[in-house]
Order: C-alpha cells, then sequence, then structure tokens
C-alpha cells in the first residue's frame, strides 16, 4: 500500500499537495513558480532536480489545479492530505503564544512588583462556566504567574435565591478541565458577617442610610437627580437594625449617601445591602441581610490582599463607586482593569437566553454542543489548550470581542491534529463490489498520515464489497478509476442501462493495482459485513441572525464506520476522512467538533 496514508511521497504528489494548498488559500489560482519555491523548501532531496520539476513537472501541475473550481481544490486537497489546510490556516499567533505557565502574551501591569502580585477569579455560582468565564480566569492566572504572585478563586455567592450547590462544583470542574490552577479558594458568603460591620461603619459615619421607599419611587428619584425622602440624618442606627429583625424583603433597602446629581448614575444612592430571605446553599437561613456586588466586591477585594483586580468593562461605570466605598472605609483601593467581554457569534452565553431554551426543552441540558459553556466545549472536543492560546491572542483589549467559532476551531485543529486518528467513515452510503480483489481479509492503513509514530490499524476489505460515499458516486459512475484510499485503484465499469432512474447502489468495478496515479479521485470507503453503525451529532449557531432560534440547529448525522471506532477511546477525537474532526462519546455516538 505505498505512498497511501502519509508514506514516501513522491515529487509529482508533494508538487500537487503544495499547488492545492496555494490555491485554495490563494483565490484558487496558484503560479508555477510559487508551487516550485514551496516544493524546493519543503523537500531538500529535491533541490538537484529543480531544472526537471520546473520544466516537466510543477507546470502541468499547476495547470490542473488552476482547471479546477475552488470547491473541487478544497475537496481534492481534504481527500488526498486530510489536515494539511487545517494546520496551514491555524492563525499565527498560536505559533507566538506563549507557554500557558507564563503571561507573556499580555501587556505589563501598571505597580506590579514580583512576587506581590495576587489576582482574583470571582464567578457567580449561579449558572454553568462559560467562554467567558474561561477569559476571566486565564487572565487572571496568567497574570499571577507572570509576576510569581497568587490568584484566589472567590465565589461570589451574595444572592441565596440564585445560588445552587451545582453551579459552585460545576465552576471548580471547569476550571480544572481549563488547567487553571488557583492558590486558594473562599467564598463570599464566608464573610458576611465582617461586610456587614462595615455597612454599619457606613451608617454609624452618616455615608449610608435605610431606604423604605418604593421601587418605583427610587427610580423616579434616581431618573430626577431628586434626593430620597429617607435620606435626612438621624434615626439610621434604628432602621438598620429592623433591616436585620423586621423589614420584609423588598421593604427596605440600605443605601450609599452618593451624589443624586453625578453624571455617572451608578453614583445616585446606590443600593449596599438588601434583605433576602432565601436559604443559601452553604450558610442556611442564618443571614438574611445581604450585600449588593458592589458592596461585597470592593471589600472583599481589600481584605483578600488583592492587587489587581480585573472585569469586564461594562463595570466601567462602577470603578467610582468601588474607589467611593473603600475611600469612606479607609480601606486600601486594588487597581482596577478592564477587559471586553468574549462571545463566540450565534452562541449565546447569557442564562437569560439559556435557561428558557433548556426549560423549554429546545436546547437538552448545558452540555449541548451548540453552546459556549465549558460543559459543551468539552463534549464538542474543544481541548483546553485551545481555549487558553484563543484566549491570549485576543489580549487584554477593551473591543467588543464577538469572535466566530471558526476562530476557536483554528486553534484547536493545532491542538488535536496530532493526536487524532483517522478514520473511514461514510454516510448516506452506496454500495461497491470490486472484483479482482486478490488481497487479504484486512490492509494495514497508518493511523495519521504524516506521523508514523502512531502506528497503523488493519481495516477489513470485505473481500472488496464496500460502501462509499453517495456524494462519490456521480463522478464514480462517470467510469475511468477511483482510489479507495489505502486499497488501491478500482476501475469502474459502466452503469446498467437503467442505472440513472435508481438510487446510487449497486455500482461494480474492478481492481486496477495499487500504484499511485496523479489525477485519480481517492475516496474513503468502509467494509459491508464490518461496518459499525453510528450516529453523530453535529452542532450548528443556535442564532445564525443573532436573534432568531434555529430550530434545526442540531443536527443527527446516521454513519458507518471503520470497526476501529469501537476500540477509540470514550473522550477522544477522531477525524473522519473528508468529514472532520470528532469526539466519541460512545460506542455508538460522536459529536462533530469541526472540519
Amino acid at each position: 500500500m505505498s505512498g497511501d496514508g502519509g508514506g514516501g511521497i513522491s515529487a509529482a504528489d508533494e508538487a500537487r499537495r503544495q499547488a492545492l494548498l496555494n490555491a485554495v488559500q490563494h483565490g484558487g489560482r496558484t503560479m508555477p513558480k510559487v508551487v516550485l519555491a514551496k516544493l524546493l523548501g519543503s523537500r531538500a532531496d529535491l533541490r538537484p532536480r529543480a531544472a526537471e520539476l520546473a520544466s516537466s513537472v510543477v507546470p502541468p501541475i499547476v495547470d490542473e489545479v488552476n482547471a479546477m473550481d475552488p470547491e473541487g481544490q478544497r475537496a481534492a486537497l481534504e481527500e488526498a492530505w486530510p489536515g494539511a489546510l487545517a494546520a496551514a490556516e491555524a492563525p499565527a499567533q498560536a505559533d507566538k503564544a506563549p507557554d500557558p505557565s507564563r503571561g507573556t502574551a499580555l501587556p505589563e501591569l501598571d505597580g506590579a512588583e514580583r512576587g506581590r502580585v495576587v489576582t482574583r477569579f470571582p464567578p457567580e455560582p449561579n449558572g454553568y462556566p462559560h467562554i467567558g468565564h474561561a477569559k476571566a480566569a486565564i487572565i487572571n492566572e496568567e497574570y499571577a504567574r507572570m509576576y510569581g504572585g497568587r490568584m484566589l478563586l472567590r465565589m461570589d455567592d451574595t444572592n441565596p435565591e440564585s445560588e445552587r450547590l451545582e453551579y459552585y462544583a460545576a465552576i471548580k470542574v471547569g476550571l480544572e478541565w481549563l488547567g487553571v490552577e488557583y492558590d486558594s479558594i473562599k467564598n463570599t458568603s464566608d464573610d458576611i458577617e465582617m461586610i456587614a460591620a462595615k455597612g454599619q461603619e457606613l451608617v454609624d459615619a452618616g455615608d449610608a442610610y435605610v431606604c423604605t421607599c418604593k421601587r418605583d419611587r427610587v427610580a423616579r428619584n434616581r431618573r430626577d437627580m431628586s434626593e430620597c425622602k429617607c435620606r435626612p440624618k438621624g434615626g439610621q442606627a434604628e432602621l438598620w437594625e429592623k433591616m436585620f429583625t423586621k423589614f420584609k424583603p423588598g421593604e427596605a433597602a440600605v443605601r450609599l449617601r452618593g451624589d443624586m446629581s453625578s453624571a455617572n448614575t451608578v453614583m445616585r444612592d446606590p443600593v449596599l445591602f438588601r434583605v433576602i430571605e432565601a436559604r443559601h446553599p452553604l450558610v442556611g437561613t442564618k443571614y438574611r441581610v445581604w450585600p449588593s456586588y458592589d458592596m461585597a466586591v470592593a471589600v472583599e477585594d481589600s481584605a483578600d490582599g488583592v492587587t489587581h483586580a480585573f472585569r469586564t468593562k461594562e463595570y466601567e461605570l462602577r470603578n467610582e463607586l468601588y474607589a467611593d466605598i473603600l475611600g469612606r472605609l479607609g480601606m486600601r483601593t486594588p487597581r482596577m482593569i478592564e477587559f471586553s467581554r468574549l462571545e463566540l457569534r450565534g452562541m449565546p452565553v447569557s442564562k437569560r437566553i439559556i435557561r428558557p431554551l433548556i426549560e423549554g426543552g429546545k436546547v437538552s441540558w448545558y452540555d449541548d454542543p451548540r453552546l459556549p459553556t465549558l460543559e459543551a466545549l468539552k463534549r464538542r472536543g474543544i481541548s483546553p489548550d485551545a481555549v487558553r492560546r484563543f484566549v491570549l491572542s485576543l489580549g487584554l483589549t477593551k473591543a467588543d470581542t464577538t469572535a466566530p467559532f471558526e476562530a476557536l476551531e483554528a486553534f484547536n485543529r493545532r491542538a488535536v491534529d496530532g493526536s487524532s486518528v483517522r478514520l473511514f467513515m461514510v454516510s448516506r452510503p452506496a454500495e461497491l463490489d470490486v472484483s479482482g480483489w486478490t488481497g487479504g481479509p484486512a490492509v494495514p492503513v497508518r493511523n495519521h498520515p504524516s506521523d508514523g509514530s502512531m502506528g497503523t490499524r488493519d481495516v477489513p476489505t470485505g473481500g472488496g464489497s464496500v460502501y462509499v460515499q453517495e456524494a462519490d458516486v456521480d463522478r464514480i459512475r462517470q467510469g475511468g478509476v477511483i482510489r479507495l484510499m489505502g486499497l488501491g485503484n478500482v476501475r469502474v465499469g459502466s452503469p446498467a442501462a437503467d442505472g440513472a432512474a435508481t438510487a446510487p447502489a449497486a455500482l461494480s468495478g474492478s481492481y486496477d493495482g495499487d500504484d499511485m496515479r496523479d489525477g485519480v479521485p481517492r475516496v474513503q470507503w468502509v467494509a459491508r459485513d464490518s461496518a459499525h453503525e453510528l450516529r453523530i451529532i453535529v452542532p450548528h449557531e443556535m442564532f445564525p441572525d443573532g436573534e432568531r432560534f434555529d430550530e434545526g440547529s442540531l443536527e443527527e448525522v446516521r454513519a458507518l464506520a471503520e470497526p476501529h471506532y469501537a476500540d477509540v477511546e470514550d473522550g477522544s477525537l477522531v477525524q473522519f476522512v473528508r468529514f472532520g474532526y470528532c469526539r466519541k462519546e460512545s460506542r455508538t455516538t460522536a459529536v462533530f467538533a469541526h472540519r
């Protein structure tokens, strides 16, 4: 079976590979001098034959490739050299990405001292972590390692109505999968009494007051820049006590005595504490007065020794409040750095969108491969290393980042290509009977076309009775010779007289040797008597236009694979030739990752 699966490649085949690759990357056209330069650059052994290659080998191949349409060029390249295009298309930044244990892809921090930098990742355990959480966690970890500092994982669990034990666990599992290592872990709910004491300091100092206004009145006051009737000083100690003993949820809240005339609406007497009587998953009903995010994050960051606090740019207006609270309390103020949120096009990260889809049965769970949750990315076969390199390639920018999934795919191809076994698979199968096959019951095929160290596998031949892809039948029926990849050449007989009126089936052909021939279509196949039935889940964008949910965004493909699929370890990625990378979920199910 010489030449198939990455064996010693001829000069003509290498020239064809370079010509196809260059044409696909440059609008469907290539030139002899470009192909010759790439050929000689990649194969030192061919340099003594430069004149011969330039005159008689490269030009006719370039003419052949340029005569194809772009789709045909891409198909021919993927047929003959699976993975070649993916490797070439991976962004150049991946080559420049730093060792994941170092933060050299990120700009330096102002005021950072080696050994003294402390960062924190403070997710709220009210849902499953997604790609946006991954960005925040990775940035915090990278900076902590860059400066030999520490990273804290702090669960921001101050809303007992939303937190669930399931989500605490999901966050830790997600970080473990990402390879994000934190130095310590805590919960904000551990410090409720300390934060409440800081709240009382503000009340006692006249910097905060208890407000009993209705919600609509509060909103109107903030809009009209009018002071609340509860704002005058006096009697606050008693009202503060009633927060813990008497007031019901919604009847009162503690507000900062801010600036109702401020252009920054955040500073117009924001809420610092509110009454919530729901049971908390960790502390039960021990507390009924809970700090707002603004109060909790400011006090916790300072108390935890955080030196550099990162958060997404939609909180930028809240930085003034963050500094104001700590200033009034006489507490140290960490440096605040903003970065953009990260979303993937057509894949919602908002729990307000995801939860109704799950509750309505449109999405099965948080591991649905159409979602950008870490559970979904893992199920889809995206590697943690690809996520990290993708995040670092974006840098620390404030520019809105809604990336196409293809951008993450490119990094994942580079991460998984070298370890993914290539397997034959057909969907919509058509039968082909090959007469004259004199080989054995199986043929050895390399597991990876360019890495012999991954070994070979025996692919059953079925005595020449095989399935081929229905999409290939039209060109097969044109007659002539095709190559069953790894098996050999087949000269296809003319179809029956009524063949045009029947479904593609019962094609016949005769074995025509195993020599490699230029211009012969290469076709994957599966022996009929050992084909392994398989269901492939193929995710598409849920919201292709940004608004409308696509009911058909989760496709199911019925396929037949070679039997070696059953021996692949669950959770591993394989590349089905001319189809794409898939993660084996079980013996009968695979999830499509990408091409």
